[in-house]
């Protein structure tokens, strides 16, 4: 099969450092979001500078600069999907990131799991195909833990709860099928996503340190499929922003680590 003909060669045809060289101006760590209602507001109240671009057929997406706590960090909206996301994250990464964090919604598989809850990743099952070109083929990626454990330092001391598990990262949100939500979540999954199983295998193949936030958006748990705040985000909109702050102490925690 051609998902199992991975090959560990470094050098590729087209390398992201033939396109981007490493900048002196870009920070080690980088907060990215996938919502553009939440760079919106960063860009509005924060007035980050830009200080690079990264840009394709599709769209030109601003790498930002920000200082918290007297760190440099990079603020940067990843495209949807794990090919477009690794990608830009391949040109993130030759200007000189090292630790990424990478903050966005999931799909929930258990009931019980509310709006807006923090999941953190621990390993995620490779329904997509990125991954296959970045790691030897398996049916799932698990997150370095260190990075996790910088996290959960930061939820504990701010007394916000939280949950660790598996998340089902596949390339067709529409294609989530009744028998195949029950067997992802018989092989553990709590959460479905499209990306992180591929950025996992993309930072480790890279050797960059990687952590991701999930919050809980619609949920697929239920006898009923409900959307939630994915058709309702607008009225929701506070509590979806407060994801911001979280994300930006998190990174400092990953700047000080790493």
């Amino acid at each position: 099969m051609l998902l199992e003909e991975f090959d560990s060669e470094k050098n590729a045809i087209i390398d992201p450092t033939t396109r981007n060289k490493k900048m002196t101006s870009m920070p080690k760590t980088c907060v990215s979001f996938f919502s553009k209602s939440l760079m919106k507001e960063i860009a509005d109240n924060l007035r980050p500078e830009i200080i690079a671009n990264i840009s394709n057929a599709t769209a030109i997406f601003p790498v930002y600069k920000i200082t918290v706590e007297g760190r440099d960090i990079a603020v940067f909206q990843s495209a949807m999907g794990a090919s477009a996301c690794v990608g830009n994250l391949e040109e993130l990464f030759a200007f000189g990131v090292e630790n990424l964090l990478l903050v966005g919604c999931c799909g929930c598989l258990e009931k019980d799991i509310e709006e807006y809850s923090i999941i953190l990743p621990t390993s995620a099952l490779r329904d997509e195909g990125t991954s296959y070109h970045y790691a030897p083929p398996s049916d799932e990626t698990v997150l370095a833990k260190e990075p996790i454990k910088v996290i959960e330092k930061v939820l504990k001391r701010d007394k916000i709860s939280y949950r660790k598990g598996k998340t089902w990262t596949t390339d067709a949100i529409f294609r989530e099928t009744k028998n195949k939500l029950e067997k992802r979540k018989n092989q553990g999954a709590i959460v479905v996503d499209m990306e992180c199983s591929a950025v996992n295998a993309l930072c480790q193949f890279r050797g960059k340190n990687f952590a991701q936030i999930f919050y809980g958006a619609d949920n697929l748990g239920g006898e009923e499929y409900d959307p939630r705040s994915l058709i309702s985000s607008t009225e929701t909109f506070d509590e979806k922003k407060k994801i911001i702050p979280l994300a930006f102490e998190c990174a400092v925690e990953l700047d000080k680590k790493f």
